[in-house]
């Protein structure tokens, strides 16, 4: 199942008082950057981030999930209401994302 346009605008707007965060769409997904690092994505209407030490951290009851089939565990963004909170988390695992390799 393809993720929705909706969902992405609606993820978007809860970002927007973030600078630098973009997506791109990939096979009926969206894969969701911030400050040219790959956070997370929008995979099947859900929000799902890296499972980096300080994500881990700040959402230690957050659900483990597969994007798709053949990934790694991602953590599960419950929280998507709450514009802070998403602001926290992404200044709080930048740090550990990697950076995007050149081709």
């Amino acid at each position: 199942m393809a993720s929705s346009k909706e969902y992405l605008n609606f993820i978007m707007d809860q970002l927007s008082e973030l600078e630098n965060v973009t997506y791109r769409p990939m096979m009926g997904e969206y894969i969701i950057y911030y400050k040219g690092r790959i956070v997370g994505g929008i995979y099947d209407d859900r929000f799902l981030i890296k499972a980096v030490k300080s994500a881990v951290k700040m959402m230690p009851d957050a659900q483990k999930e597969l994007p798709y089939k053949g990934a790694k565990e991602m953590l599960l963004v419950d929280n998507v209401e709450d514009k802070v909170f998403l602001r926290e988390l992404f200044d709080g695992i930048y740090a550990e994302l990697p950076p995007l390799r050149k081709k």
